[in-house]
């Protein structure tokens, strides 16, 4: 009996730490072991919703090179580091969808608050350079200006050749000059030549924005092995001379080189904050294939509208509490046991949407309402057993632990084969424009595993108590046990 008043505690405990996360003003958790003032443990906690239910924005992006000089998997490559670019954002759920044969992207952002940063966040090319300026003198003078490197000019070459080769009239003369491309970059002023481009973001393996002593925001990045190669022996046969690092063809800054850098090393800049997350951002997602121009942006309203919102929520409290009653007049003493646990239940799932945090759209919250369905079934299966124990001449103890132990297979095995069906369709989902397929399958998973726990342990624990309070009156009258 003591186990079981253990769990009770651990369960009571547990569920009032997350009905205080699942309220609205909860915002975050703060822990101040030491009582100075300053948090030792912050955790913000947000419930983020869907499109559908908050609105957002919705771009439409060009792709600003001719058609043909570009092919399908080029604009779907382009589709998915905007995907990731987005979700590295905190935008969660969003919807990048190809629309085909037009070299459009339509992009929806749900609950976006900064829409020009999300924009540029998205458009930028984010082309990262590390370019040789040895022997350049007074290397301030780049500071914030565009030059040309070698990696400028293989590009540019490229894209001049097939957007030559893809507007050429084949009835033309052959001796037909093809139409001058616009210069991208300043030439070096210098020697008239580009700057060689030792590595591009290609080399990085990861970048995140960083405080330093000095109160400036710098990008500290790390390398990739291959990317290692390359820059460890140049930086070693360097030290002393300027290196600039060059984003989209603009110097950002030109520091010298102090030591080998074989794993990585600070990108320093007079950047803000914001400028440096995003920065961050473009350089972890990896550059666009195809650069993009941005031709509509639109904020939008909530599809379902706010009525519908409402009444959604109000059929889903009329269908708990139909559920609650059904389990209450049907297996009367157990049934109280399952309707806690089933509180519990729901307690849990909403705090953990805020948590990790979860998108509600309406995708989601259908999965989340089939995971109520998943825990009613279990705790069905568990007092059937235990009325099938009972009719067989088991005493009532006998009959409690052998229902629990035989029903535990079929609640593992049926939970854990849609789970496998949940992670299918999470990969599914992230295909541009297939995400509310994520949002289903994450909800109902979340829903499968929590109702491990709580068909098992809690319904357990709460049944046990239940019976050892009234364990007279139930061995009297079975029939308060739904026999």
């Amino acid at each position: 009996m003591s186990h079981h008043i253990r769990w009770l505690v651990f369960i009571l405990l547990l569920s009032a730490f997350a009905l205080w996360v699942s309220l609205p003003d909860t915002q975050s958790v703060v822990l101040d072991g030491n009582n100075d003032g300053e948090a030792d443990f912050r955790l913000n906690i947000q419930q983020s919703l869907g499109l559908d239910l908050v609105g957002g924005l919705r771009v439409l992006l060009k792709a600003d090179l001719p058609a043909g000089s570009y092919t399908a998997e080029d604009l779907q490559e382009t589709a998915n580091n905007v995907s990731r670019r987005v979700n590295a954002l905190g935008v969660t759920e969003p919807t990048i969808q190809v629309l085909q044969g037009s070299g459009r992207i339509l992009v929806e952002l749900p609950g976006v608050t900064d829409p020009e940063q999300a924009i540029e966040a998205i458009q930028q090319t984010a082309l990262l350079e590390f370019v040789d300026f040895s022997g350049v003198g007074n290397v301030q003078q780049y500071q914030g200006r565009k030059v040309i490197t070698t990696e400028q000019v293989i590009i540019q070459d490229q894209r001049t050749s097939v957007a030559a080769a893809a507007t050429v009239d084949p009835s033309a003369e052959a001796t037909a000059e093809p139409t001058p491309q616009e210069e991208v970059a300043l030439p070096n002023p210098n020697t008239n030549q580009p700057f060689e481009t030792v590595i591009t973001g290609s080399g990085l393996q990861a970048a995140a924005a960083e405080l330093s002593q000095d109160g400036s925001w710098n990008i500290r990045f790390e390398l990739t092995p291959e990317g290692g190669q390359i820059f460890g022996p140049f930086t070693a046969a360097n030290i002393g001379q300027p290196m600039a690092i060059v984003l989209d063809g603009v110097v950002l800054s030109a520091p010298t080189i102090q030591a080998e850098l074989p794993t990585g090393g600070v990108i320093t800049g007079n950047f803000t904050e914001s400028e440096a997350k995003t920065l961050a951002l473009q350089l972890r997602s990896g550059a666009l294939p195809i650069p993009l121009s941005v031709e509509s942006n639109e904020r939008v309203g909530a599809t379902l509208g706010q009525e519908s919102v409402n009444r959604s929520i109000r059929a889903g409290v009329i269908g708990v509490l139909v559920v609650l009653t059904f389990m209450l007049v049907y297996y009367r003493v157990p049934g109280i046991a399952a309707d806690l646990a089933l509180l519990v239940f729901i307690v849990l799932n909403m705090a953990i949407f805020k948590l990790v945090p979860v998108t509600l759209t309406l995708p989601a919250i259908v999965g989340f309402l089939i995971s109520i369905g998943t825990a009613v079934d279990g705790n069905i299966l568990i007092f059937e057993r235990i009325k099938e124990e009972l009719r067989g001449g088991k005493d009532l103890d006998t009959a409690l632990v052998s229902g629990f132990d035989r029903a535990w297979n079929s609640i593992r095995d049926s939970n854990l084969s849609t789970i496998i069906i949940c992670a299918i369709l999470f990969l599914f989902g992230q295909t541009p424009g297939a995400s509310v397929v994520s949002g289903f399958a994450v909800t109902l998973a979340l829903g499968l595993i929590i109702n491990l726990f709580t068909a098992i342990i809690v319904t357990r624990t709460f049944l046990h108590i239940l019976v050892a309070l009234l364990h007279q009156p139930l061995v009297e009258r079975k029939w308060l046990l739904g026999v």
